[in-house]
């Protein structure tokens, strides 16, 4: 059976948060070692690819390996009825239909407990290779987000510019256009708020700010994001988890209609 039990369900809270406007479905793999998840959105365009590593658990024990078909917008409203610092503990048969997620109050004689019907989701899991990127970017992931929103007001797109000495993101659409350039900065006090640019070869990619926007949802997991660019290549933005794991999202550029 599977038997996984965060200290504070805010955690999970964040995860399915971070992932439900992107895939609706997906399958929960549990294995002895911890919980993936690989989905892709309807349009085939981002690829969802998360680990929650066992030590993300205070205790954890999985006998065998167990799939967990799992609808994101009902899973979401339970998880949303226990409190942020409430223990969170899920529950699987080895053979489920229905999985179970139950809370308890650290602070009263609480317990809640809810059932979530399981479904068949067809998917399979791809083995995503190592792959070699011409650019890696760390950067703080609030500075990401707040780029992404402040410029998707102007395109549906947002070009990324890598060079040597700067990474410039820009924005252009009908009624104006916008760009924020960063410069690599170490700030030794708090090394969370660097920028650093591991740089090849530049690139010059677009992507669509719609599915940005999505990844960015991701925020609150992680102070800091790292994005890995290659000319004609899916982006791997990338959110690690402090207690053992990570949110990456895989998200495929635009191409010139005339390439």
């Amino acid at each position: 059976m599977l038997e996984g039990k965060f200290d504070e369900s805010t955690l999970l809270k964040k995860i399915v948060d971070a992932i439900k406007d992107c895939v609706k479905l997906c399958n929960f793999n549990c294995t002895e070692h911890g919980i993936t998840v690989q989905a892709v959105d309807d349009s085939r365009v981002l690829l969802v690819s998360l680990l929650v590593g066992q030590t993300a658990f205070s205790e954890y024990r999985c006998d065998r390996d167990i799939t967990l078909g799992i609808d994101l917008d009902s899973f979401s409203k339970i998880i949303k009825c226990g409190n942020n610092e409430d223990y969170l503990t899920l529950l699987a048969e080895d053979s489920p239909d229905a999985v179970m997620t139950i809370f308890e109050d650290k602070k009263k004689e609480r317990v809640s407990e809810y059932s979530l019907k399981l479904m068949n989701i067809d998917s399979e899991f791809l083995k995503i290779d190592d792959m070699e990127y011409d650019t890696v970017i760390n950067m703080p992931s609030t500075e990401f987000a707040k780029i992404v929103r402040d410029l998707k007001n102007m395109s549906e797109s947002l070009n990324i510019i890598v060079t040597k000495d700067s990474v410039k993101f820009t924005s252009e659409g009908e009624s104006g256009s916008g760009s924020v350039v960063l410069k690599p900065y170490t700030d030794m006090d708090k090394p969370e708020e660097s920028v650093t640019v591991h740089l090849d070869q530049p690139v010059d990619l677009t992507f669509g700010l719609k599915y940005l926007n999505d990844i960015i949802k991701a925020t609150s997991l992680s102070g800091t994001i790292t994005i890995k660019l290659a000319d004609k290549t899916p982006a791997l933005f990338e959110y690690k988890l402090d207690v053992g794991g990570y949110l990456r999202f895989y998200l495929a550029p635009k191409f010139d209609e005339d390439e």
